[in-house]
């Protein structure tokens, strides 16, 4: 089992640990770990180790047997289990993907149907919404999007049990990605402002502390993707971007 330290605190980029085990292909499997793993649309970190004196440059993690983390290094290596290692997220490309999934959390709250999709990249992200028609006014949703980044919403994490959630399946806005359970309980991620709630859905991805670290927002491309379905893009402002 790896102890997932980025699940208690996003902004954390440097930890010790120890390796318990290589895979096959020479992924190094740790007790614990901020390197968040691919998942839910979120890709996992790179960054890099110092193990026995030597720096690996580290260009995923992956979800391996269980609740085991692995680092993908560039070079596969062979460090014997117990081994001390200290891991360095890049931090720039962690917190990029950090404003743009919470900005995807505002988007489905400015569009308030069923999502089927999701991905995120430093850029950009993308959510795709069970939409028959397109939207009539894209300029009201990027305009809603920047209103909630500019209330300097809170955003915090929450649990409950596997009962609660499934005593409330509303709150699953995804359809085609169901929130892991089996382990006893759920992480909830909540947007608010005082005691108005704005937003709680399961997630167990990494989000910024307030919406206003996400910054200007640009409503990109919507996507025809089939008859029911659109893709609808947003983009961090600040990065060009053509779509």
């Amino acid at each position: 089992m790896t102890e997932a330290l980025f699940r208690n605190d996003a902004y954390l980029t440097k930890a010790e640990a120890k390796i318990i085990g290589v895979n096959d292909r020479g992924g190094l499997i740790v007790d614990r770990t901020v390197f968040y793993p691919t998942g839910g649309g979120q890709p996992g970190d790179s960054g890099h180790v110092v193990v026995d004196g030597q720096t690996l440059r580290i260009v995923t993690a992956v979800k391996g047997n269980g609740d085991e983390i692995v680092l993908v290094p560039e070079t596969p290596a062979e460090p014997t289990p117990g081994t001390p290692v200290i891991q360095t997220i890049d931090w720039d490309r962690r917190y990029r993907h950090m404003r743009v999934h919470t900005a995807l959390h505002l988007l489905s709250v400015v569009i308030p149907l069923p999502v089927t999709g999701g991905q995120i990249s430093v850029e950009k992200g993308r959510l795709d919404f069970d939409m028959p028609t397109a939207p009539e006014d894209k300029q009201a949703i990027e305009d809603s999007l920047n209103a909630l980044v500019e209330q300097d919403l809170d955003v915090s994490e929450t649990w409950i049990r596997d009962e609660e959630l499934l005593a409330n399946p509303a709150l699953v806005k995804t359809m085609s990605v169901k929130p892991p359970m089996g382990h006893g309980r759920v992480r909830l991620v909540r947007i608010t402002k005082g005691e108005r709630e704005i937003d709680l859905q399961p997630c167990g991805g990494t989000h910024v502390r307030s919406t206003r670290e996400i910054g200007q927002l640009r409503l990109g491309k919507v996507e025809k993707k089939s008859r029911l379905n659109r893709r609808v893009n947003v983009h961090l402002a600040e990065i060009p971007a053509a779509g």
